[in-house]
């Protein structure tokens, strides 16, 4: 099935050959790391195994902590994985991958000290094989979906399990997983448990073939992975933190030439046709600062930002940021928590065309006050409850102008909406720790099954 799946592949990549090459050279992605992609590397070494307390059986004097491999695609899903990670390596060995270059690239910065980082393979059977060769994990963590035919097959012929972490199908995934649901079915019928973030993302994954047994609520861990600003706290270590990323922002508003005393707009993860839409919502005599989600956009977002400071232009600890113009734009990758920062009001990007949001959970956490537009059906349960508890607003672009003057002008509203905002995120925490201990709980009954099965 296996070498199907790969013929199949083989004739999609020919007949789709113009499409995604003029995608990999217009994204920059062709510099990708192949090899890696190939499956390609060094074997991960493992760690000395344990001793047990079992001194009745020899064949139990060494039993190994175990390996989860925890696979997040891009770096929405690395953000949300982080502190699951960060838990899960004080009991056993992680192994963090990710697929996309930025992805990749936050994976490695927020990596805790020993969990090795890979990258995912394409799903072709030498690649899964060398790859699962490579890491050699006991246990597969898949965080929110990325349900690939011959991994999954892979892993099952090798007793791997597979549970989803912070599950979740969108509208669009749904449409068109039902329409290869015979095709998918058996695959998902072999994850062994999927703790879903809502109750329609659940009901989704029983109608795709898991057993409804094996599905269950778990909530989002990205309200956990969500660093509330101390708005009031004794906590020393929490005040220091908060106080290192703020001279950061500082740092980056030095450089660029960011006027700190005057209001600043920052528009995150922007997409096409964004930027030049805030230039001209945003009020007179406001800053603004965007920042597009994808790095080939660059020099068009900032073409329609008319003498804007790119921060290529002001490099990191360069100093020498000069006054005079009131666009930013911010043309590298992992700066903007520090732009969020900021800001006196944050606009979340890719919601005002024909996308489908980005994450907004980084600039309310931060406390800040935050608009999106009407597209946001990739987050719509984080930000219906934001929405809903007024700690966000949803506005149309023709109602952006004056949105925007009105709430730079009220302090007082803006921290209304801060204060809801911040209500949420700690009523909604929870899921991380839950996720970590039922993934705990399957590593031991997977290493338990392989010892009893060796003592056979």
């Amino acid at each position: 099935m296996r070498a199907l799946t790969d013929a199949a592949y083989f004739v999609a990549a020919i007949f789709t050959s113009p499409l995604w090459l003029f995608w990999l050279f217009r994204s920059g992605q062709q510099r990708t790391d192949w090899r890696a992609r190939f499956g390609f590397g060094e074997p991960l070494p493992r760690a000395r195994a344990e001793p047990t307390d079992d001194a009745q059986s020899s064949s139990k004097a060494n039993v190994k902590r175990g390996r989860i491999l925890v696979h997040a695609v891009s770096m929405g899903e690395v953000n949300a994985a982080r502190l699951l990670v960060e838990r899960l390596c004080q009991h056993c060995e992680v192994v963090l991958s990710a697929t996309t270059d930025t992805g990749f690239a936050r994976a490695l910065a927020v990596a805790p000290v020993g969990v090795s980082v890979v990258r995912y393979p394409l799903d072709m059977n030498m690649a899964v094989e060398r790859f699962l060769n490579r890491v050699q994990p006991d246990l597969v963590a898949l965080v929110e979906l990325e349900a690939w035919p011959n991994f999954i097959r892979a892993c099952s012929s090798r007793r791997i399990p597979i549970a989803v972490v912070n599950g979740r199908i969108s509208d669009r995934g749904f449409r068109r997983y039902k329409l290869a649901r015979w095709f998918l079915k058996p695959l998902f019928k072999r994850f062994r448990f999927v703790s879903a973030q809502t109750q329609i993302y659940a009901d989704r994954f029983v109608h795709m073939g898991v057993p409804a047994e094996r599905v269950h609520v778990g909530g989002t861990m990205k309200w956990d992975a969500a660093q509330v600003a101390p708005i009031a706290t004794n906590h020393a270590a929490q005040l220091r933190a908060f106080e290192d990323a703020q001279q950061l922002a500082n740092d980056l508003a030095r450089e660029l030439g960011i006027d700190t005393a005057r209001p600043l707009v920052v528009a995150g993860s922007t997409a096409e046709g964004e930027e030049k839409l805030l230039h001209a919502c945003v009020p007179e005599g406001v800053q603004l600062l965007c920042a597009p989600r994808k790095p080939a956009r660059f020099d068009a977002a900032a073409l329609d930002l008319p003498g804007c400071v790119r921060r290529t232009q002001r490099p990191i600890g360069s100093g020498d940021g000069q006054r005079g113009s009131d666009r930013f734009l911010l043309d590298t990758m992992g700066e903007l928590k520090k732009a969020y920062a900021l800001a006196t009001v944050v606009v979340v990007g890719r919601s005002f065309g024909d996308l489908h949001g980005s994450d907004m959970m980084e600039p309310v956490a931060l406390g800040k006050a935050t608009i999106i537009g009407p597209r946001y059906g990739d987050f719509a349960d984080t930000a219906q409850k934001l929405l809903d508890a007024g700690g966000m607003l949803c506005v149309t672009r023709e109602a952006l102008p004056r949105v925007l003057q009105e709430l730079i002008a009220d302090a007082a509203a803006r921290q209304r909406m801060v204060d809801a905002a911040l209500g949420v995120i700690r009523r909604e925490q929870g899921a991380t720790m839950r996720n970590e201990m039922l993934l705990r709980e399957l590593l031991q009954e997977t290493i338990q099954a392989r010892v009893a099965v060796g003592c056979a």
